[in-house]
């Protein structure tokens, strides 16, 4: 039996496999941080809940308190909120090892690229929490617990509370990356900085639209997320406007030898021409 009788198995498996592989070990790396972050806070759960609720107890009348109505829910709601933040801590090395994941497959410039929009988008999420829950929080709920009609004791669900706060984060910390994604949209050629200057208007009630429905039903709340979200988009125009990495793309194509496509000249396209007509008369038999 010679060698040529078992052909080796195909090579571009092994790298699909060994991708898999590589994916698995950083999800198991990414899933061990958060239960050690969330084992360390643990112990701290109640401690977490009521920090998250000052807020509103601070502008809840005398003599009332927040109460559960699931049996359970006063167990398992400041441990879901200790998994919460578990997550929100580990943010910055989950999206490490997504990027280092995906690295090795981009370009230089592409590569350039990411990892300054990976850590502004993962303070700008941060900045967005920290907003709702220093700004936006103290005001909504002074002002929600005020409207409350007279003999209406205000005691709100803490599972229900929960809830509520971690939309909020997600709403404002997502309503933070604007900037991001429209720096994204410029730099991958998807829109020009003029028509999203040209967009404005649109942009400004579209924002106050997904302040109504992100936000309860207050005026308050959906200013203090339409206005940022209008803000930073204008911010996200200048910025990909002024920092395009174009030199970045230049270098790259220098250095592999690929410039920009010059087209030929009269005389150069006549003696392609001339010498294409030479070779074919010199291919033919008796030529």
């Amino acid at each position: 039996m010679t060698a040529t009788d078992n052909p080796p198995p195909e090579t571009d498996e092994q790298p699909f496999v060994s991708h898999l592989i590589e994916l698995r070990d950083r999800l198991l790396r990414i899933v061990l941080v958060v239960v050690v972050i969330f084992l360390a806070l643990a112990p701290f759960a109640n401690w977490l809940f009521s920090r998250l609720a000052g807020p509103l107890t601070a502008h809840m009348p005398a003599g009332t308190s927040m109460v559960a109505i699931d049996v359970a829910s006063p167990f398992f709601t400041p441990f879901k909120l200790a998994m919460v933040v578990a997550v929100f801590i580990a943010m910055p090395f989950i999206l490490y090892q997504l990027w280092a994941f995906v690295a090795p497959g981009l370009y230089r410039h592409e590569r350039k690229r990411v990892m300054p929009l990976l850590v502004s988008s993962t303070l700008l999420f941060y900045i967005g929490a920290a907003f709702a829950y220093f700004v936006v929080f103290p005001l909504v709920f002074g002002f929600l617990t005020k409207t409350a009609p007279e003999g209406v004791a205000v005691m709100t669900d803490i599972s229900r509370y929960l809830d509520f706060v971690l939309t909020m984060f997600f709403a404002f910390g997502v309503a933070f990356e604007v900037p991001v994604a429209v720096v994204l949209l410029l730099w991958t050629g998807v829109v020009s900085a003029e028509s999203l200057k040209n967009k404005r208007p649109y942009i400004i009630v579209a924002a106050f639209v997904i302040g109504m429905v992100l936000t309860p039903p207050d005026i308050i709340s959906q200013t203090l997320l339409a206005v940022p979200m209008w803000l930073l988009y204008e911010v996200g125009v200048f910025l990909g406007t002024r920092f395009a990495p174009r030199k970045a793309e230049e270098e790259d194509a220098n250095d592999s030898g690929h410039g920009e496509y010059e087209p030929l000249s009269d005389a150069e396209m006549e003696r392609e021409f001339d010498r294409a007509e030479a070779e074919e008369h010199g291919d033919r038999p008796g030529g």
